[in-house]
C-alpha cells in the first residue's frame, strides 16, 4: 500500500476571464490529487490527513472513495476547509491564492501508526508549510523513514504562502536525509537554489525534476542522468500535472518492486525510460482537460511496459 500524507482544500477555477469570472469549485490539494491518481492507476492507496466535517470536506471525502481510496483514517474536525483560488495564465500555467487561516488540515496530528503493508508514504505541498500541522507531517516522515519506510517528497512551493524563505530552505534540507525519492519542478528547484547533486549527496537516492512539455529528468546516486521528452498535447491547464506525476512514478515503483533506496539506482537507463515516459504520458492526459482529473489505468493501457 501507499499512503499519501498532506492536505484535501478546494480549488475555485475561475470559468472565463477578468478579475470577476465565476469560480468553479474543484476537488484538490496536491497530496489529494497524488492519491486520487494513485487509486485511478490501481495502487493500493490510503490518505493521511485531517479533512473537515463540512460539505467541502464530505465532497473530498467521497472523491478519494470513488477512487478507491482507503479514508479510514483520516482525520477530521469542525473547521472550515482550506480555499485555493487559482489564476490560469495564457499557457493554461496556474497560481494559486490561498485562505487558509483556522482551517480544518492545519490542525493534523501524527497518527500512533501507519497502516498495516505500508511499502510508501507520499509528502508535500502547503501541509508542510502550515503549523502545528507541518511539524506532525515532518514527524511522520522522520519515523516513516527510520522504520525503513520508502519516502517520496514533492515540495511543490506555494511562496505565498512561506514566511521565511531562507527558514524554509534549511528545513528543506532537514528532511532530505529522510526523503528516498525527491521530485520538484524546474521552478521549485530555482527557487530552493540547491541541484540535484547536492540533494543526492543528503539523502534521496533519486531526484527527478520536471520540465513542463519538456519532459521530465532523473538523477540518480550512482551519477546517472537519465530524461524523456514531454508527450505532446493540447494544453487546457495544468492543475494536477505535477501531482500525476508523483503518482505515476509510484505506482510504476510499485508495479516493479522497486520502492526501496538500492532498486532506484538498480533500474538503470531502461527502467528509468520507461518509469518517466509512463509519467510524462500520464501528466499529459491531466494537462488535455481541466483541472486535477488524473488518468485511469485503461487511457494508460501499453505504456507501463512500453520501454524507451
Amino acid at each position: 500500500m501507499i499512503v499519501v500524507a498532506g492536505e484535501a482544500l478546494i480549488d475555485l477555477v475561475p470559468q472565463g476571464t477578468g478579475a470577476l469570472a465565476s469560480l468553479q469549485p474543484a476537488l484538490g490539494g496536491g497530496p489529494y490529487n497524488t492519491a486520487v491518481a494513485l487509486g485511478r492507476l490501481g495502487s493500493p492507496t490510503a490518505f493521511c490527513s485531517r479533512v473537515s466535517e463540512d460539505a467541502f470536506g464530505q465532497a473530498l471525502l467521497d472523491g478519494l472513495r470513488r477512487a478507491g481510496v482507503d479514508v479510514s483514517d483520516v482525520q477530521r474536525g469542525t473547521e472550515p476547509t482550506t480555499l485555493a483560488v487559482a489564476t490560469i495564465d495564457a499557457h493554461g500555467s496556474a497560481a494559486y491564492s490561498f485562505y487558509v487561516d483556522g482551517t480544518a488540515d492545519r490542525l493534523f496530528t501524527a497518527p500512533a501508526g501507519l497502516p498495516e503493508g505500508t511499502r510508501a508514504v507520499s509528502f508535500g505541498t502547503c501541509s508542510l508549510v502550515l503549523e502545528p500541522g507541518a511539524s506532525a507531517y515532518e514527524e511522520l516522515m522522520r519515523t516513516a523513514a527510520a522504520q525503513g519506510v520508502f519516502t517520496s517528497l514533492d515540495p511543490n512551493i506555494r511562496a505565498g504562502l512561506i514566511p521565511d524563505a531562507d527558514a524554509y530552505r534549511a528545513r528543506f534540507k532537514s528532511w532530505l536525509p529522510s526523503v528516498s525519492l525527491l521530485k520538484l519542478s524546474e521552478e521549485d528547484a530555482l527557487w530552493l537554489g540547491g541541484t540535484p547533486r547536492e540533494w543526492l549527496a543528503s539523502g534521496p537516492s533519486a531526484v527527478v525534476i520536471t520540465q513542463g512539455g519538456d519532459g521530465l529528468t532523473v538523477f540518480t546516486r550512482d551519477g546517472a542522468v537519465h530524461a524523456v521528452p514531454g508527450e505532446k498535447v493540447d494544453v487546457v491547464d495544468t492543475i494536477g500535472a505535477g501531482d500525476t506525476v508523483n503518482a505515476a512514478l509510484l505506482h510504476g515503483l510499485l508495479a516493479g518492486d522497486a520502492l526501496s533506496p538500492q532498486a532506484l539506482v538498480a533500474l538503470g537507463p531502461d527502467g528509468w525510460t520507461q518509469l518517466l515516459r509512463f509519467a510524462a504520458r500520464a501528466a499529459a492526459i491531466t494537462c488535455s482537460r481541466a483541472g486535477a482529473e488524473p488518468p485511469y489505468a485503461h487511457e494508460l493501457e501499453g505504456w507501463e511496459g512500453q520501454q524507451g
